[in-house]
């Protein structure tokens, strides 16, 4: 009888979390609406099935239940049963596929007015490319991705030159018209996933695939990656905003097309020392930084990085939180690289440095450094080198204490919080995934070896 109720109360409670479970679907934000009808008849067949097999279970252990007066009767076969049985069965599988095969048939056929957009995914961000005026995307490959071609644009074809480069993780798109998103892969397999859309597709490497879809509600939803990735993959995420037509045309209005980007001339270092002279100040005439200014080595950081971190000055994503004194001072001076020219020139120069040589002020034990520093090599390399791909600036030779620092800043959302900081995003959870100032004083005493 135990076995009985048991059985019972399986069922019972499980009917009961179905109708009473807070976790449901999103509300639809998309056409996609048959994909939610698909995935009710599964789950009513299913749990039609899973209540009557679970009853007939606890009605079978309690009508066949041992009682001495009877004997059992052996049937080893009961062909009548098993056709019943099969012909049940095959009903209920072909209830299931039939519905998917026929949504999987709409999702393979696009309309014809379907906008192309790109969406591109790399450990672990998210960016997108339109086609511009003449609503052709340029041709791509991986062999021309570059600091100054992240997309990996084709300089020889003139079909890319209009096309519109968003390096960002939100997407924008116009509410009302069918979009089709071509999924391209700079690294390994992701996934590019919008719960609200009911799509989800991967992204493999060498190959382009596609989701199509029409967004019926504006606003803003996530954008995840379903696969495992790496390391940061919980934390690769972005927003489709579904903007009114009017919103959207200005919105794409403002992005940079690759004319705009490949026509930039690259930095001058003759003329970025003449900028410099006024960052010498406090990091140094060879950018060695000054502890004594709380200012940190430039050396041996990389253009790209110094561009970003600059922008990021001025932009108000770095350097505003209440907390950050040091921070709040860069701000001020980063205001005065007016242009985008002064700050490639200045950056060029940086870069031309000879990279800095530290010396250590935390003391911590560097073998157990190494086993937290594994985590932090998948981003910045096994020596610390930086690593363009992932984002991730160069480590060796910066000052600990200056390290030390940023990680505090980083665990405690002084630095990072900002909407717009994506790679500092992910910083604050690996930051946050040291357990305490001596799993920090060994990582920093390991790094300072490299």
């Amino acid at each position: 009888m135990k076995l009985v109720i048991a059985l019972v109360v399986l069922v019972v409670g499980s009917l009961l979390f179905h109708l009473w479970s807070p976790w449901w679907f999103t509300p639809l934000a998309s056409n996609w609406h048959t994909v939610d009808t698909t995935v009710d008849i599964t789950l009513y067949i299913t749990g039609a099935v899973f209540v009557i097999v679970n009853l007939f279970m606890a009605w079978a252990v309690y009508r066949y239940r041992h009682r001495p007066e009877q004997r059992a009767r052996y049937e080893p076969e009961n062909k009548r049963l098993e056709t019943w049985l099969t012909v049940i069965t095959a009903v209920g599988v072909a209830a299931m596929l039939a519905p998917g095969l026929v949504v999987w048939a709409d999702f393979t056929q696009v309309p014809e007015d379907a906008a192309p957009v790109e969406v591109v995914g790399e450990q672990w961000q998210w960016s997108y490319r339109f086609p511009g005026e003449d609503g052709v995307l340029g041709e791509v490959a991986a062999r021309h991705v570059g600091p100054d071609n992240p997309f990996g644009m084709n300089p020889a074809d003139p079909a890319g030159a209009d096309d519109i480069l968003v390096s960002s993780n939100e997407l924008h798109l116009p509410i009302d018209r069918p979009v089709k998103l071509l999924l391209r892969s700079k690294d390994v397999l992701h996934n590019f996933a919008v719960p609200q859309f009911r799509v989800k597709m991967d992204l493999v490497p060498g190959s382009v695939s596609f989701v199509w879809f029409t967004p019926t509600r504006s606003g803003r939803f996530d954008v995840l990656c379903m696969e495992l990735c790496g390391i940061a993959h919980y934390a690769m995420r972005g927003q489709v905003i579904v903007d009114s037509q009017a919103d959207f045309d200005a919105w794409l209005a403002q992005q940079t097309t690759w004319a705009d980007i490949s026509s930039q001339p690259a930095g001058d270092p003759s003329a970025g020392q003449q900028l410099y002279a006024t960052c010498s100040a406090c990091h140094g005439p060879e950018g060695q930084g000054n502890a004594a200014m709380n200012s940190p080595a430039l050396a041996g950081l990389e253009p790209w990085y110094i561009q970003r971190q600059l922008r990021y000055y001025q932009q108000g994503i770095r350097g505003t939180h209440d907390d950050d004194e040091y921070g709040k001072q860069m701000a001020a001076m980063a205001a005065t690289v007016a242009t985008d020219t002064a700050l490639r020139d200045l950056s060029a120069y940086i870069a031309s440095l000879p990279a800095a040589n530290s010396d250590a002020t935390v003391e911590g034990d560097p073998a157990r450094g190494a086993a937290h520093y594994n985590t932090c090599g998948a981003c910045h390399g096994v020596r610390a080198q930086g690593n363009y791909a992932l984002q991730a600036p160069r480590l060796a030779g910066q000052q600990d204490w200056y390290l030390k620092r940023q990680l505090a800043h980083f665990r405690h959302g002084i630095r990072g919080a900002h909407s717009d900081d994506n790679y500092g995003h992910q910083m604050v959870l690996m930051a946050r995934s040291l357990q305490n100032e001596q799993s920090i004083n060994d990582l920093l005493a390991y790094v300072n070896t490299l």
